[in-house]
């Protein structure tokens, strides 16, 4: 018979497949892509430039919800308690409401800005 052996982790794998990273480069292509949309007057360009920015705005949701659900522990949320409201903000600024359903730059800086503060606890848990 084997000996059984308990392990535990904070996380689902080691903690290097998690990073911010991927969500705030999916969100400076939404923005790139807002700009890009203002700044042609092509139908067809502008449709397609749509369509690529809500699927950057999809992918900026994952990245996010990933980092939400399997990164993020019970722990995280007693010493950064502002958590939870901030994924609320940036999941809300990437979807619909926010820079999925516009071509408002401004909704890009502001969703870029919820990932900078999100990116910096992130950081700060990984040096703890």
């Amino acid at each position: 018979m084997l000996a059984k052996h308990v392990a535990s982790a904070h996380c689902d794998l080691p903690c290097g497949v998690y990073d911010p990273a991927q969500a705030r480069i999916e969100a400076e292509s939404v923005k790139a892509i807002m700009t890009k949309y203002a700044d042609n007057e092509d139908p067809v360009f502008r449709a397609r430039a749509l369509n690529i920015k809500e699927e950057r705005a999809e992918l900026v949701k994952h990245h996010l919800w990933v980092l939400w659900t399997d990164y993020f522990k019970p722990p995280h949320l007693e010493t950064y308690p502002q958590l939870h409201q901030l994924f609320w903000d940036a999941t809300k600024l990437a979807g619909a409401a926010g820079a999925k359903g516009t071509v408002d730059v401004g909704k890009a800086d502001d969703l870029l800005a919820k990932i900078d503060e999100i990116s910096k606890i992130f950081w700060e848990t990984k040096a703890a």
